[in-house]
């Protein structure tokens, strides 16, 4: 328990955060699109924990729903990003040669590219939605995992297991899935999960910019964006929702610290 403190502190606060995502409509206190505009930016209370925004909207409601949609955001980027960077770093590692030499100059021709900005430029163009969000992020998200995996792939593939398994004319596909991929797990999963904070905040920085999410869904970013200029008249429609990102973010940041030293071979 000691040893892996950082493991433990950083899963409870994803995990309580997941539980807040998953059961928004029993735990939200009021319609997150509910307005009262006569009660516009009224003080955290009783009945309004987090107070009330700009539409008389509740905060906490807002934030509870909020954290579903960078939840789902977060985890179809990871995923889409994952899968390609599986299929295209496996090929490059395995074959090498031209094969491998094209694709990184590829990867690195996406490096080149500044991600978040090329993703404003997408979304600017393709119109902001959550799904043009997702797909500006996949973008140049894959190329990481491409990376990641080829090198492990590199390596892996001089190991005696694989060489047996290429003398006894095992084809590539079954020598690639059965034998390199099960092997690539640990780096893959502490990859994803310092992925999913870095997602989680490119959400948000593009939600605060009114390029995420249309207004009608209530995300984090927008909350932040939307207490900006009267955060001295009433701070808590910017604070709660910036507080949710710093702590979600350093969540998976500390679990994903905490999981690099559990699988390091070294350190056990």
């Amino acid at each position: 328990m000691k040893r892996h403190v950082l493991l433990y502190l950083g899963g409870s606060i994803i995990l309580l955060t997941a539980l807040l995502a998953l059961l928004a409509p029993l735990i939200a206190t009021h319609d997150p699109n509910l307005m009262q505009l006569d009660l516009r930016y009224a003080a955290p209370s009783s009945d309004h924990f987090f107070g009330l925004d700009q539409n008389g909207s509740d905060v906490f409601s807002k934030m509870v729903y909020g954290a579903r949609i960078s939840f789902y955001v977060a985890i179809s980027v990871v995923t889409i990003c994952l899968a390609i960077g599986l299929v295209l770093g496996s090929i490059a590692g395995y074959y090498g040669g031209k094969i491998d030499h094209t694709l990184m100059r590829f990867i690195d021709m996406l490096y080149s590219f500044p991600g978040f900005l090329l993703a404003i430029a997408l979304v600017s163009v393709l119109g902001p939605s959550i799904h043009n969000l997702i797909l500006a992020m996949c973008v140049t998200g894959w190329a990481s995992y491409a990376r990641l995996i080829r090198g492990e792939v590199l390596h892996l593939k001089t190991k005696e297991y694989i060489q047996s398994a290429i003398a006894l004319g095992s084809k590539d596909a079954r020598i690639i899935v059965l034998h390199i991929w099960p092997n690539l797990v640990g780096p893959i999963v502490v990859q994803c999960t310092f992925s999913m904070a870095g997602t989680i905040l490119a959400e948000s920085s593009l939600s605060f910019l009114g390029l995420g999410a249309p207004p009608t869904d209530p995300t984090w970013g927008a909350l932040l964006n939307s207490g900006r200029k009267i955060l001295i008249e009433a701070p808590h429609v910017s604070v709660f929702p910036g507080l949710a990102i710093v702590l979600l973010v350093l969540g998976f940041n500390i679990f994903g610290d905490g999981l690099r030293d559990l699988l390091d071979p070294k350190k056990n």
